[in-house]
C-alpha cells in the first residue's frame, strides 16, 4: 500500500450521496464544536490529511533535531561573549526585547511549546521547514476537535473499515507542558490557575474557549482575558472573573504575542502588571519572553550559516542541511551560498525567480514578497524596502501539493491544493500536527481563504 493508494482509495468512496451526508454532518459537527476562525469554518474540505507512520516519525525526527539545533545556537544570546554578540546582531532584538529577555522566565526551555511550519511531500521524499513559530502558536485544540468532527463523518467510518487511522491529540501535552513549568519555577501561588491571555476581539478567540473549557475539565481554574485586564496587587498577579470578581493566576498561556504587546505598551511594557509579576516571580508565563529568541524569522539565518554551527553535533548539522532552506538578513555586504563568497543584494536581485522576502517579526503572511510571483521592478522595489527595516530573503523550497475533495454545487471537485504539515512540539518532542491547504503559495489561515484539516495516521 502506497499513500498515494489510500487517498485515492478514500475519494473513491465519495460517492453523491456519501459525500452530500458527510458533509453536512460535518458541517454540523464543526458548528457544534464552534471550528471556526473569525466567521469562517475552519475546513472547507472532505478529506483529514493522511500520513503513514514512516513519514510521521520522519516529521518528528527532523523537527526534533532542526529545534535542538535552533537552541544551541541561540544560547550565547544569553550572554555577553563575542559569540552571543553575533548572534544577537542577526537577531535583530529591539532594545525593550533585550529588556525582557534578560528577566529569567523560572524555568530553563526558551520556547516550552512550539510549532515548526513545514512542507512534506505525499511521497516523503522531502521536508522543508519554513518558519518557527515559537512564541505563541495556534491550533491545538482546533486540531483536536476537528478530528473529532472528522471521524463523526461517514465517510470516515466507510474508510476506517480497511485502513486502520489514528488521530494525533495533543491539548493533554499542552496541559502538562504548562504545570511542568509552573513546578520548575517553583510552584508560584502554591496553586496553579490559568490566565489564557491575548487582545479582545481576535479570531482565534473560539480556540481559547476551547482551552479554558479543556483546561477546567481538568482540575486547572482558567479564565481567559485581555492584557489591560490584569492587575498586580499584594504580590499577585489578578484577572477579572465573569461574575465580576478576581481570581489569582499563577499560570499565564500568553497568546498575545510580544511585538504586538511592546507596540501597545512601548516603554511602559515594563510596569505592566504581566511584567511586574513575571519579574517578581509571582507567575511564570508559557511562553516566556524568552521565546523572542527562536522565533525571529532570522532564526533561519543562523541555522543556515555555517559559522553559527560549532555548537551542533553532526546529527543536528545533517538535519539542519536537510530541512532548513538558506536564508539571510537583507543587508549590504558578502556572505556565503552553497560554500561561495556572494555579494548579497546583487545575489538576491539575480536570483528572484528562486527567493523570498520576509519580515523578521510579522505573522499572518503580512509583509512577504514571494520573487516568483511578482515583477524584477517590484521585487527590487521590495529589496530597497527591506534595507530600511529587519527582513530576510530566504531560498524557495520544495513545496507540497495533494488532491483533496470539496463538495461544490452539490457535486465532489477534487483539485490539487498546496499542503503544509506543521507539528506541535513540546520542548523539543513533537506531538501532533497542524495541517493547512490553499490554492495560493502563501499557507496561512490568517492571510484568508484555504482550509485547515486534522492529521490522521494510516495503517502501512
Amino acid at each position: 500500500m502506497t499513500l498515494a493508494q489510500a487517498i485515492a482509495d478514500y475519494h473513491a468512496l465519495l460517492e453523491p450521496t456519501l459525500a452530500v451526508e458527510s458533509w453536512q454532518r460535518l458541517t454540523a459537527e464543526m458548528r457544534a464544536r464552534r471550528l471556526y476562525f473569525g466567521e469562517r469554518p475552519l475546513a472547507t474540505v472532505l478529506r483529514p490529511r493522511l500520513i503513514t507512520a514512516s513519514q510521521y516519525e520522519l516529521l518528528r525526527r527532523g523537527t526534533q533535531q532542526v529545534a535542538e539545533a535552533a537552541r544551541a545556537i541561540v544560547a550565547a544570546a544569553l550572554d555577553s561573549s563575542e559569540a552571543g554578540q553575533a548572534v544577537r546582531e542577526v537577531l535583530m532584538l529591539t532594545p525593550l526585547e533585550e529588556r525582557l529577555i534578560e528577566m529569567h522566565p523560572g524555568y530553563l526551555e526558551p520556547s516550552a511549546h512550539s510549532r515548526m511550519d513545514t512542507f512534506l511531500t505525499v511521497d516523503g521524499s522531502s521536508l522543508q521547514f519554513v518558519e518557527y513559530n515559537a512564541e505563541s502558536p495556534a491550533a491545538i485544540a482546533y486540531e483536536d476537535l476537528l478530528a473529532q468532527a472528522f471521524l463523526a463523518m461517514p465517510v470516515m467510518q466507510e474508510f476506517a473499515k480497511r485502513y486502520p487511522i489514528l488521530p494525533l491529540p495533543a491539548r493533554q501535552y499542552l496541559l502538562r507542558t504548562l504545570l511542568d513549568c509552573w513546578r520548575a519555577a517553583g510552584s508560584p501561588g502554591h496553586e496553579p490557575q490559568v490566565a489564557i491571555v491575548d487582545w479582545h476581539g481576535v479570531p482565534t478567540a473560539t480556540e481559547f474557549e476551547m482551552f479554558r473549557q479543556y483546561f477546567v475539565e481538568h482540575g486547572l481554574p482558567a479564565v481567559i482575558c485581555a492584557p489591560q485586564d490584569l492587575s498586580f496587587r499584594d504580590g499577585q498577579l489578578l484577572a477579572p472573573t465573569p461574575d465580576g470578581g478576581e481570581m489569582p493566576v499563577t499560570i499565564v498561556f500568553k497568546r498575545v504575542l510580544t511585538s504586538e504587546f511592546l507596540t501597545h505598551y512601548g516603554e511602559e511594557a515594563l510596569s505592566h502588571p504581566l511584567v511586574q509579576a513575571y519579574a517578581a516571580g509571582a507567575c511564570v508565563i508559557v511562553n516566556s519572553f524568552r521565546a523572542k529568541l527562536l522565533h525571529k524569522k532570522s532564526l533561519f539565518a543562523l541555522l543556515s550559516d555555517e559559522r553559527f554551527h560549532d555548537p551542533l553535533s553532526a546529527d543536528q548539522r545533517a538535519a539542519v542541511a536537510a530541512h532548513v532552506p538558506w536564508t539571510r538578513v537583507v543587508r549590504p555586504g558578502t556572505t556565503t551560498y552553497q560554500g561561495e563568497q556572494i555579494d548579497l543584494l546583487s545575489f538576491a536581485r539575480a536570483n528572484r525567480e528562486r527567493l523570498l522576502l520576509k519580515p523578521n517579526d510579522e505573522y499572518g503572511g503580512k509583509g512577504i514578497t514571494i520573487g516568483w510571483e511578482v515583477s524584477a521592478d517590484e521585487w527590487d522595489a521590495a529589496l530597497q524596502a527591506a534595507l530600511s527595516s529587519p527582513f530576510v530573503v530566504q531560498e524557495r523550497v520544495t513545496i507540497a501539493y495533494e488532491p483533496y475533495p470539496a463538495l461544490i454545487d452539490g457535486k465532489v471537485v477534487i483539485g490539487e491544493r498546496l499542503v503544509d504539515s506543521d507539528p506541535f512540539l513540546f520542548g523539543t518532542e513533537v506531538n501532533g500536527c497542524l495541517c493547512r491547504l490553499s490554492t495560493v503559495t502563501l499557507l496561512n489561515v490568517t492571510a484568508g481563504g484555504g482550509s485547515t484539516v486534522p492529521v490522521f495516521i494510516i495503517d502501512e
